[in-house]
């Protein structure tokens, strides 16, 4: 069953701690990689998929945001609750427009548009770690379901850039969310580690890329060994 694509929803409420205290307080979102703005050039990957719906999750610094309105057609939904949890929280806060959605990082650069206006199915993107790494790598059935996930491993798939939810993944996650927002054990989760404990429920498949087609940048290292130039203006 192919999905038309209802809209974007983009995470950048963080903190990204790690990240600020390296690039003098700018958001992670709004620093540049190649001479463009991240979040800038996301927000253009998308229109040109087709994708006119598209929600910026605000927290942290806010007000820097404010300036991406005059240049794109974007709303905004402001996460309330982005100092005491996790990126759950920001999902909670676009509950009312999830639906055919696309859910994304502010952090992420794609070389390449990867966005697409009709998807079959929900997916969390994925890419291949030749060796040891500490990301959150998948297991896969024979259709590239994914059947679990740990937090480091080797020679595996693992998760890494955007995600989309069919409506009816959409319906299922925001469930579970509902009702196991008010636990104290749900502030501190990624919106991921309350799915891996809801498999059997939450049907994704894991959508494979090669490599050079997502980054990610968790550090401005990351950023500098992708860009050198980045560092040269630092």
């Amino acid at each position: 069953m192919t999905h038309k694509v209802d809209n974007a929803i983009i995470m950048a409420a963080g903190l990204s701690s790690r990240f600020t205290a390296q690039s003098g307080g700018l958001p992670k979102g709004l620093v540049k990689a190649k001479g463009e703005v991240l979040l800038e050039r996301q927000i253009r990957q998308l229109l040109e998929a087709g994708i006119a719906e598209i929600y910026l999750v605000l927290g942290h610094k806010a007000e820097s945001y404010q300036y991406l309105k005059d240049i794109f057609p974007v709303k905004f939904i402001y996460n309330r609750d982005y100092l005491e949890r996790n990126n759950n929280g920001s999902i909670y806060a676009a509950r009312e427009v999830l639906r055919n959605s696309y859910i994304c990082s502010a952090d992420n650069y794609f070389p390449e548009n990867l966005f697409e206006k009709e998807l079959k199915g929900s997916y969390y993107a994925a890419v291949y770690a030749d060796g040891e790494t500490e990301e959150w790598c998948l297991r896969l059935d024979e259709d590239d379901y994914i059947t679990g996930v740990s937090i480091g491993g080797s020679n595996s798939w693992y998760m890494m850039g955007h995600v989309f939810w069919d409506e009816d993944f959409s319906r299922r996650f925001l469930t579970i969310l509902e009702e196991e927002y008010h636990l104290e054990e749900t502030r501190p989760l990624l919106w991921e580690a309350i799915y891996m404990k809801h498999l059997d429920t939450l049907k994704m498949k894991a959508r494979k890329y090669p490599a050079g087609k997502i980054y990610e940048f968790d550090t401005v290292d990351d950023l500098c060994a992708f860009d050198p130039d980045y560092c040269k203006q630092e």
